[in-house]
């Protein structure tokens, strides 16, 4: 999307080549950012870059990482064979909690724990925890990924296995963990029309290695900026995944440090924060009080408002 129509630069030169590092969604995605001269970005969940800062499992990492912007949220597919009925089934059973750093692993584990629930942990791709299932040898996969997974969605109620709802608790939501559902327009598939599926979810955000003005990858990830926030919308399309559409870019991420190049975006387009939080107050006044839509859909009408009112 972001290479497309940026061929050449001012000097023939290629102007924006955009190299996918195929990672595991957890700390391998941090680690390449900071270790890795080719690596400049990453996304990765909030709540586990968090606990990397914490535990300075890194070093300090507060100067060398800064983000882009907030993405969406991803949710926590927890599969499980007919005859677990729900997690307290899966005390002492074999789960596959996804390869070893990823985000289903370092979390997948936290949660259980918080939760009381002890299991015999595997750590296997999604493919072979899908075989061990069927097999038999594997009670419970857990998958963390904004949904509808494809993969989960060519899923068919294939030997009874269905997802397990994860309670949301007050341990979890201190833990910067958020509530969701996993529905039937999700995954036709696996669960019924008038059976949706409670789980819980986590931040992901766009980090950047914090490069100084002088390097001159710094010039590179400024122009990935610009490109990626001009020409945004084009994500916002049917031929992409739903979750982009869950976006916010001028949100913030508390504690943490927006690469200078994007907040300067930022600035132009929207005089800042303080201009955009005047705006979406002036829209919420034109709204009916009574029974507000979820704060996704009134963001996006917001963003609709503005569009029709750029003076306000």
């Amino acid at each position: 999307m972001l290479a497309s129509g940026q061929e050449t630069g001012p000097h023939g030169e290629v102007a924006l080549r955009v190299l996918p590092i195929v990672g595991n969604g957890g700390t391998r995605n941090v680690l390449d950012v900071l270790t890795l001269a080719g690596a400049d970005v990453a996304i990765a969940p909030v709540v586990l870059v968090d606990r990397l800062r914490e535990a300075k499992t890194f070093g300090d990492i507060s100067d060398k990482l800064a983000y882009i912007a907030p993405l969406y949220i991803e949710e926590f597919h927890l599969l499980a064979r007919p005859e677990i009925a729900g997690l307290t089934d899966l005390a002492g059973k074999r789960v596959n909690l996804g390869e070893d750093g990823s985000a289903g692993a370092v979390l997948g584990r936290e949660v259980l724990n918080r939760l009381g629930v002890k299991i015999s942990e595997s750590n296997l791709g999604p493919d072979a925890a899908l075989e061990g299932m069927q097999k038999g040898d594997i009670s419970a996969a857990l998958l963390v990924s904004g949904k509808p997974v494809s993969f989960l969605a060519r899923t068919g109620q294939a030997d009874g296995i269905h997802f397990l709802p994860i309670p949301y608790s007050k341990e979890l939501m201190q833990q910067d963990y958020l509530p969701s559902t996993l529905r039937h327009e999700d995954y036709p598939n696996i669960i019924g029309v008038d059976a949706p599926v409670d789980t819980i979810a986590i931040k992901s955000a766009l980090y950047a290695y914090n490069w100084p003005a002088r390097n001159e990858r710094f010039g590179l990830l400024e122009l990935f900026v610009q490109t990626l926030f001009t020409r945004f919308p084009e994500f916002l399309g049917d031929a992409h995944h739903p979750k982009w559409r869950e976006v916010n870019l001028a949100a913030l991420l508390p504690g943490w440090r927006r690469f200078r190049p994007a907040e300067r975006w930022l600035q132009q387009q929207t005089g800042g924060e303080a201009a955009l939080r005047k705006a979406f107050g002036r829209f919420l006044e034109s709204q009916p009080a009574a029974n507000p839509p979820d704060r996704e859909e009134l963001f996006r009408e917001f963003l609709r408002w503005r569009e029709r009112n750029p003076g306000r």
